[in-house]
This record gives structure tokens, C-alpha cells and sequence, in this order.
């Protein structure tokens, strides 16, 4: 595997990370295994039917659970504190044959492609959730798996789309996040000055 595919299946992995992990390591898992995808580094253990299993497993449960309005934003609260660590392991397993600087790059920038499409995701879900009708939160959720399952296609197989993909994403958070959070301040606000 070239060094820009490489780069490109760390960038892809942490970024898919932020959005729905499991769905990620599960498709890694199994392009590694069935599509004779040359996993990189350490993450030949992805391969593992363990790991395999294990994923999608927890991938059926996050997929219930992030169909059901506040469920999936209090689901996507607590793995903040797992999505972006694995984001930033996954980005720093990609680089497993070289040098341990090389490793700790990856994993301080692996973790922060994990944030920002984890931020995205997490305030536009919030976002949603002010909303009355399920439609929104469901098509929201399903095309937050269709982009998890297509970007690591992506990433294994088209490199140059998911590094240009991943780049302007990253880029559009930086826009996006802060006003998806001044909205959503605002809507408690006036949550909290209506009268019962």
C-alpha cells in the first residue's frame, strides 16, 4: 500500500469514527477479509472475526438507538468519549509500520478528524431533535450509515475522493459546528423562558 493510501485510510477510518464507528470497523473488518482489502499497519486485526462480530453487533444497537429522538443524542454524548479516541487509535494503527512519531502525528490528527465529524454529527442531531416529527431524525440516521459504509469504500478503494472529501468536511465543521451550537443554545433559552 502507497503512503497516500495510507494517509487516505487513516483519514478515512477516523472521520467515518465520528460519524458511526462500528458501521466503520465492521466494514474495514470485512473489506479486509473478503475483499482482499491490505489493511495497513495494525489494522490487520480488524480481520478478526471477533472484532468483525463485536461490531456489528454494537452497529445494531447504535442503529436502533440513533432512531429514537433524545436517545441518539444522549447515545452520541457518551461516545463522544469513545468515537474520538478510537478515531485517533484507527488513524495511529494505519501508520503501524513506521516510525513512532509518525504514529503520534496520526493519532493527535486521526483524533481530531474523529472530533469534527463527530461535532458535526452530534449538533446536527441535536439540531433534529427540535423537531417534533421522527421522519427526519430516522433519514438522518440512515444516511449517517450510508455515508459511514461509503466513505470506508471510499477510502479502501477511491483514495484521492475521501482525502478531498475528508479535507472539505473537516473544513465545513469549522463553519458549521459553532452555528449548530449557537442555535441550539438558543432554542434552550427559549425552552427555559417559556412559561408552563
Amino acid at each position: 500500500m502507497t503512503l497516500f493510501s495510507t494517509l487516505a485510510l487513516a483519514m478515512g477510518a477516523s472521520w467515518v469514527s465520528g460519524i458511526n464507528l462500528y458501521a466503520g470497523v465492521a466494514t474495514l473488518g470485512l473489506l479486509g477479509r473478503y475483499a482482499g482489502l491490505e489493511l495497513p499497519g495494525e489494522l490487520t486485526v480488524l480481520t478478526d472475526w471477533w472484532v468483525i462480530g463485536v461490531a456489528l453487533g454494537m452497529y445494531v444497537v447504535e442503529f436502533v438507538a440513533d432512531k429514537i429522538p433524545y436517545v441518539d443524542s444522549t447515545w452520541d454524548v457518551v461516545h463522544t468519549f469513545i468515537r474520538v479516541p478510537a478515531g485517533a487509535v484507527l488513524a495511529a494503527a494505519t501508520f503501524g509500520a513506521f516510525d513512532g512519531s509518525v504514529q503520534v502525528i496520526a493519532f493527535l490528527l486521526g483524533g481530531g478528524i474523529a472530533l469534527s465529524s463527530h461535532g458535526m454529527k452530534t449538533g446536527t442531531r441535536a439540531a433534529i431533535n427540535t423537531s417534533p416529527e421522527p421522519v427526519s431524525n430516522i433519514t438522518a440516521s440512515v444516511a449517517e450509515d450510508a455515508v459511514a459504509v461509503g466513505s470506508i469504500g471510499l477510502a479502501a478503494f477511491f483514495p484521492i475522493a475521501i482525502v478531498v472529501l475528508v479535507s472539505l468536511a473537516v473544513l465545513a465543521s469549522l463553519f458549521i459546528i459553532p452555528r449548530t451550537l449557537g442555535s441550539f443554545r438558543n432554542f434552550l433559552r427559549r425552552f427555559r423562558s417559556s412559561p408552563d
